[in-house]
């Protein structure tokens, strides 16, 4: 799994991030919603299911590729 560091105007609903603080994972999760102008988007988180607000400042927003699903036996 392959994760780069992007900016809030480069982020786009259905794409998967993480977001550290510090060096430790604190969300990771599907972007739902992102306004740009004000640098905010929010995640539905995977851990939890819940959907969180997320500011670029405070923390470091990695997009991640997600890994290709294995096909169910026939």
């Amino acid at each position: 799994m392959e994760a780069r560091r992007v900016l809030t105007g480069q982020l786009r609903i259905g794409d998967q991030i993480e977001a550290w603080h510090n060096g430790k994972l604190f969300h990771r999760g599907r972007v739902t919603d992102v306004v740009p102008a004000l640098e905010l988007f929010w995640i539905l988180d995977a851990r939890t299911g819940a959907r969180k607000l997320l500011d670029p400042e405070a923390l470091e927003i990695r997009h991640v590729e997600e890994q290709a699903k294995p096909l169910a036996p026939a």
